[in-house]
């Protein structure tokens, strides 16, 4: 279990002061200078030597990630762009970094954005966060006021800007490159790759975007070390990270705990175990409404971390843990987020934009027990055909969820159709 004292989000609760004052007490902004002077390529390979892996859901090493960006200009400017459009069903941990820490991510933001070699960084914020970009803003401009940003950033020699740019509420702006279209005043629809935003982002120009959790780490991990960071967790799965537990426990939370914890060990320490005890489990998604679920044998033996979860053909994703119990109507419960997926996808790509709606009406006759035994195979086969075709991963987020439940729960579903009438009467 993680001690305080190796907690980078001291103020996740909100308990304490979220001003400069209060983060400057806790530790943060302290030495920001100083790291800056040591140079880019040692803040990059601090961040290799940590292991980090993106906190968004892809869990692709930070530091690689970096290291793309051009180490000359060619005349372009580069950017950092942070992914605050935190619209996955289940995940709500960034909303607790603006809201309550903001000062991590905006000390992050430059220490990132200087490694990169980028004078100017923006936050895409989600358009329902309205509280969140107002406490972020807040503290943006006390920096600005303290020295902290601008004109040679915290005494560090280098000048830096940090704009926050509001979204509309669209969930595939979460996608990277649908963000970066988004923040250029376009309709939000990702682009195709090649180029990668290190090529060629923001107006064409080198870019790298990451999630707000990844950045807001940084300056932690470079105060204490990239080795300090790789000590938490397994091999390839380290650090700290912040889980948002949901559904049937008895105290759903947002906590920074280690990588590669227990399932176990996170929902009874900090959840106080399952609603009606661990016998009641049903299931799990373990990371956020993509990424397929896990039933609860399964689930009761997991390690929380990306690679024991891919294993188990499901994710660790942004590692919003949503919880069900008995009382879960499971097919119900992803048809809903079929539901969600139909209507939030962009209809750039054929297959998500007329496969969504299949799945979705598929689903509808399910829940119903309307179907037939044989459509069940079929929906099966059009996951298959949505998922790995699409520009964006939008296709599989649709597709997964679907699977999950085939995979693990196909008795109930043939069990609806058989029973439809007694279902009908209920």
């Amino acid at each position: 279990m993680l001690q305080d004292k190796d907690r980078i989000f001291t103020n996740i609760y909100g308990l304490k002061d979220r001003t400069l004052a209060g983060a400057r007490a806790r530790g943060h902004w302290d030495g920001t200078g100083d790291l800056v002077k040591k140079g880019r390529d040692w803040i990059v390979d601090e961040m290799k030597a940590s292991g980090l892996r993106g906190r968004g859901g892809a869990g692709f090493p930070t530091g690689l990630k970096w290291s793309f960006m051009p180490k000359e200009s060619d005349g372009r400017p580069s950017y950092l762009v942070v992914n605050a459009d935190e619209s996955e069903p289940g995940t709500c941990k960034d909303r607790e970094i603006l809201r309550n820490d903001p000062h991590t991510l905006i000390e992050g933001c430059l220490l990132a954005s200087f490694a990169m070699g980028a004078h100017e960084s923006y936050i895409y914020i989600r358009g329902e966060f309205i509280r969140e970009r107002e406490a972020l803003q807040a503290a943006i401009d006390e920096a600005y006021d303290a020295g902290l940003l601008g004109k040679n950033a915290a005494g560090s020699g280098w000048d830096f800007d940090l704009f926050v740019a509001h979204g509309a509420g669209a969930y595939i702006c979460g996608e990277e490159t649908a963000l970066l279209e988004s923040l250029e005043g376009k309709k939000g629809m990702p682009r195709m790759k090649p180029p990668f935003p290190a090529g060629a982002g923001l107006y064409g120009c080198p870019t790298t975007v990451n999630n707000v959790e990844s950045i807001a780490v940084v300056p932690t991990v470079l105060r204490r070390g990239g080795e300090w960071f790789a000590g938490f967790g397994r091999p390839n799965n380290t650090g700290t990270k912040l889980f948002a537990i949901s559904g049937h426990v008895n105290t759903p939370c947002v906590v920074e705990e280690s990588m590669s914890i227990p399932f176990e060990e996170l929902i009874e320490k900090h959840c106080g175990g399952i609603r009606g005890g661990w016998d009641n489990l049903k299931a799990v998604i373990p990371g956020g409404s993509s990424v397929p679920l896990l039933p609860g044998d399964i689930a009761r033996e997991a390690i929380m971390d990306f690679d024991w979860l891919k294993e188990q053909r499901s994710g660790l994703g942004t590692a919003a843990v949503i919880v069900m119990d008995q009382s879960t109507d499971i097919v119900k419960a992803i048809w809903r987020l079929s539901k969600f997926y139909k209507h939030e996808s962009c209809g750039q790509c054929t297959p998500c934009r007329e496969g969504t709606g299949w799945m979705m009406r598929v689903m509808d006759r399910l829940v119903r027990g309307e179907a037939e035994i044989e459509e069940i195979d079929m929906l099966m086969d059009v996951t298959k055909q949505v998922e790995g075709h699409t520009i964006c991963a939008l296709g599989d987020a649709a597709a997964w969820p679907i699977q999950g439940l085939i995979r693990h729960f196909r008795d109930e579903i043939e069990y609806r159709i058989e029973n439809k009438s007694s279902i009908a009467a209920e």
